[in-house]
């Protein structure tokens, strides 16, 4: 089967191969602050889902020079880059310091996007007027963690707001011109395949301009590996995980963008699957697999 990937669609976008610069912004998440919750989600690291980020450390300039430095080997001095703010949640601030953030890095000519990861219930109006303005200079890129729509798993892993929600930022998200990059999570607990296939068919028709697919990871320090060594966290192989994925997106249409197929955690931190670690591989028989299915259902 063929599908529209993130490759293909920053290469149609910019005209050439584009790499993306994890940042941390320095933000929190009212899952953290005592707003909704301390904890967290259940499946969410110490780091904020920003593991892989460079760490905030100086302005944000300088981040964005060691982030950039820390790929000079396999990328020319040509190169060109998305600024994706990672870590925790990214439109969680003033939006004075938001603006701080943001602005110096799409000034740069290197930098062709921005990313911002967020949360559909922290976009309040003035944060929309910003990144409506932003994106007047260059893409500006939303990337919401809806991971289910279903609000049982959606309580047990304590995601804080309902799907009325996210509904409406991807009603208000694209009438500001402002494309969407939607996070679903396979393999929570209490969900089959047909729970995970409805997911991926509501984000299809929600609007949404792309979609990023990852398997639940199991990682040390968060409340869901407790759960895991008390057995009620199962987890899939690759096998079984290719096959899902085939049918995911075998029911996505055929426009929406794949920004990820699968994801990986810091390894010193990895518990289960153990096979994710073992990123090329993954991606290798993955992609074949695909390669091999018929485009529908």
């Amino acid at each position: 089967m063929e599908w529209r990937s993130a490759n293909q669609f920053l290469r149609e976008r910019f005209g050439c191969k584009v790499y993306k610069l994890a940042l941390d912004g320095g933000m929190t998440c009212p899952n953290r602050d005592g707003t909704l919750d301390t904890r967290g989600c259940i499946f969410c690291s110490a780091g904020g889902s920003g593991d892989f980020a460079e760490p905030l450390c100086g302005s944000i300039e300088e981040q964005l020079d060691r982030a950039k430095a820390r790929v000079a080997a396999k990328v020319g001095p040509e190169a060109r880059y998305i600024a994706y703010f990672q870590s925790y949640t990214n439109t969680y601030a003033p939006v004075e310091r938001l603006e701080a953030l943001f602005a110096p890095v799409l000034a740069r000519p290197e930098i062709v996007a921005l990313s911002v990861a967020t949360r559909p219930d922290c976009l309040p109006a003035p944060v929309l007027d910003l990144l409506e303005r932003l994106n007047r200079e260059k893409p500006v890129f939303v990337e919401l963690g809806l991971q289910t729509i279903h609000p049982e798993t959606a309580a047990l892993i304590r995601r804080g707001y309902d799907l009325p929600v996210f509904d409406r930022a991807m009603r208000e998200l694209p009438a500001r011109g402002l494309e969407t990059i939607v996070h679903v999570i396979l393999g929570l607990p209490g969900e089959d395949e047909a729970a995970m296939l409805e997911t991926v068919r509501y984000v299809g028709a929600s609007g949404a301009a792309g979609i990023k697919l990852q398997l639940l990871h199991v990682l040390e320090g968060t409340d869901l590996a407790a759960l895991w060594r008390q057995g009620k966290v199962p987890t899939m192989t690759l096998e079984a995980y290719a096959v899902l994925l085939g049918r995911c997106l075998q029911a996505l249409p055929p426009e929406l963008v794949i920004h990820r197929l699968t994801g990986d955690g810091a390894k010193k931190d990895l518990l289960a699957p153990l096979w994710t670690a073992d990123k090329k591989h993954v991606l290798n028989y993955v992609n074949q697999y695909l390669r091999g299915l018929p485009n529908v259902l």
